[in-house]
């Protein structure tokens, strides 16, 4: 299976998003990408959706293990968001 990696750095730099993780902004790569993949797994609870965003952003960016917790709130807040338009849709 193929993954959906960018083809060259250019790629990879449109594919950041910014993201509020405890106040500081950051740019995370692929977060689309996370974020459709945890929605095809259909999980509801919040621990194991937060525990999935931050493993399977890990893959694209360094996320330091102490930070974990924070990336974790900051990326379920952010999926949320994205579910919560994909049903308006």
């Amino acid at each position: 299976m193929q993954e959906d990696r960018p083809c060259c750095a250019a790629e990879a730099l449109r594919r950041i998003r910014q993201v509020n993780v405890g106040g500081v902004v950051v740019g995370l790569s692929m977060l689309d990408k996370v974020i459709a993949d945890v929605e095809a797994l259909g999980f509801t609870s919040e621990p194991r959706l937060s525990e999935e965003l931050v493993k399977r952003t890990k893959v694209y960016n360094y996320i330091p293990k102490s930070a974990e917790t924070v990336y974790g709130e900051a990326l379920l807040a952010v999926y949320r968001d994205e579910v919560k338009n994909h049903d308006k849709d």
